[in-house]
């Protein structure tokens, strides 16, 4: 029986999030840029290990190695993935060895055929890489996909300037473009005629802008033609290439201009000039820089117009695009803004967090309706067993409950200073506050409060707000209460606690920090608003999974 789901978040691994979520042929796009730790040496990618024990990525961590569960993506690629992923991986294994690189890549076959699985007939995939891995992920989506449905190596130029101390600088990342089969969706893209697109020709300007000229004759004889007054003949073996009435119009609209020898030449303005067929190398993107307006501080963040770029190429509105590394939530912004339908997974309740917070700030708080998350604790027993399973995720968690930002962004673990997230208090004046968060998910007492009221104090903070599983004691609210209170600025007499006790319980019943209303509490840098676009509640229309 079908279901009808909207766009929807999946918190989680993503390949039993596809394995368990997502049925058959469902999606129509997928773009993937999988996490790798291209800043580590390249030699140490190749250099086998010994056994190790395995430990959960967590936020940015994308150091691949080769331990129990890389092993068990190996073996899983080479039961599981057919004839061709599974000679694939035992050449890349007799090639690198239990290297690194080697368990990346066991990471990514399984993950790959999966996406094969889920990718309509008509779908395209987009995989996005650096040089340290392009090579062997290319045999890799061979393996999955044929080489007969490669489409492209599509160079981007990602960063300017850099210079190599001993190599050329690397300026460019890959992206692998792959169709399912031969029977592809494609909408060829162009980009504007521009001054300086159009160089190899001499432009002139008049009144009209920027204008180049060309020949009006073609190959074959022809009968002379009226400009105006006089009558002229085309050269010999040439014949013009409109009739009277096309050359009369020309001439009323401006559009035939004469050399100094009385040629008549056609005007084309730039402007009028058909779009430029974009190619295989795009330098006209630009990355995501310290001053970009919708630079979030995602290290991998990837701006919009990239994946506007391969969307509206290979899908169209009311398709369905997947992005199973969705990050910060670029592709899911694109897909939103260009009325398609989307699906996105990721391992971290921070990013998931992110991309709520950018989808409100891109579309209004409105966007809220359009998707569902799945994954997320929706009641007290799911936030504690998220706790014992992550206390890491269990925090990301819950200061997004709160939208605020995890200090684990910004800094080294254990250099916290007893901060887990913060949000800022910002007016007219643009002078900030700053609310400082610690979330406990274990047995809390008043120690604690202590210690945060030490640390509000420290920084000279305007709230302090403790964020617990377990209900506080009365020795906890006491100590609290002898905080005292924040004034807001100019605001007359409002007065908000400046230490404050938030359960998991009071969160999740929809209790939030007690703030002041002509303030506003950001975290995260704010998206800009998606211009012209309407937030549309689309659907996802696919059956349930059938049990084998």
């Amino acid at each position: 029986m079908a279901q009808d789901a909207k766009n929807t978040l999946y918190y989680g691994d993503n390949l039993p999030v596809l394995r368990e979520h997502l049925p058959d042929e469902c999606a129509d796009l997928i773009y993937l840029d999988p996490p790798f730790n291209s800043n580590a040496d390249y030699n140490v990618l190749f250099t086998e290990h010994a056994e190790k024990s395995h430990a959960q990525v967590v936020a940015f961590g994308d150091t691949w190695t080769w331990d129990t569960e890389a092993a068990r993506n190996f073996d899983d690629a080479v039961k599981n993935g057919g004839a061709h992923v599974a000679d694939c991986m035992r050449a890349f294994q007799t090639l690198l060895g239990t290297s690194d690189m080697l368990a990346y890549l066991a990471m990514m076959a399984p993950r790959l055929v999966e996406l094969r699985r889920v990718l309509k007939p008509t779908g395209s995939v987009f995989l996005h890489c650096d040089d340290t891995a392009s090579h062997y992920l290319k045999l890799l989506m061979d393996a999955v996909f044929a080489p007969q449905n490669y489409r492209n190596e599509i160079i981007w130029e990602r960063t300017t300037g850099r210079k190599g101390v001993s190599r050329f600088g690397r300026v460019h990342d890959s992206i692998l473009f792959y169709a399912k089969s031969e029977t592809l969706t494609w909408n060829a893209p162009t980009t504007p005629q521009t001054e300086e697109n159009v160089r190899g020709h001499d432009l002139m300007k008049d009144d009209g802008g920027l204008y180049r000229v060309s020949d009006l004759t073609g190959a074959g004889q022809g009968p002379p033609r009226r400009f105006g007054k006089i009558k002229i003949a085309p050269p010999a073996g040439r014949h013009w290439q409109f009739d009277q009435e096309g050359m009369d119009r020309l001439l009323a609209e401006g559009r035939i201009a004469f050399s100094k020898g009385g040629k008549p030449r056609l005007k084309t303005y730039v402007k009028d000039l058909a779009g430029k067929a974009v190619r295989d190398i795009w330098t006209d993107i630009e990355p995501i820089n310290a001053a970009a307006a919708e630079r979030l501080g995602f290290p991998t963040q990837k701006p919009v117009a990239l994946l506007e770029r391969m969307i509206s190429a290979a899908s169209n509105k009311g398709d369905v695009v997947l992005d199973p590394f969705c990050g910060c939530g670029t592709t899911v912004e694109a897909a939103q803004k260009l009325g398609r339908r989307w699906i996105g997974i990721d391992i971290t309740h921070l990013a998931i967090n992110l991309i709520k917070v950018r989808l409100a700030d891109a579309f209004g708080r409105k966007a809220a309706k359009t998707y569902t998350v799945i994954g997320e604790p929706t009641d007290l027993a799911g936030a504690k067993a998220l706790a014992n399973q992550d206390k890491y995720q269990f925090q990301y968690w819950a200061l997004g409950l709160v939208e605020a930002k995890p200090m684990a962004v910004d800094q080294k673990k254990g250099a916290d200073h007893g901060i887990d997230g913060k949000l800022y208090l910002t007016d007219s004046s643009g002078r900030a506050d700053p609310v400082i968060i610690s979330v406990k998910g274990g047995h809390v007492n008043v120690a604690q409060v202590r210690d945060l009221r030490g640390v509000v104090e420290r920084d000279n903070a305007a709230i302090g707000v403790l964020i617990c599983l377990e209900q506080p004691t009365a020795p906890m609210r006491a100590e609290a209460a002898s905080a005292g209170f924040y004034a807001a600025r100019n605001l007359g007499d409002t007065k908000h606690p400046r230490l404050q006790i938030l359960t998991i319980e009071d969160l999740l019943a929809g209790k939030r920090i007690d703030l002041p209303a002509q303030q506003v509490a950001r975290s995260f840098k704010q998206a800009p608003k998606a211009k012209g676009k309407k937030t549309e509640n689309m659907a996802i229309d696919f059956g349930t999974k059938e049990e084998e």
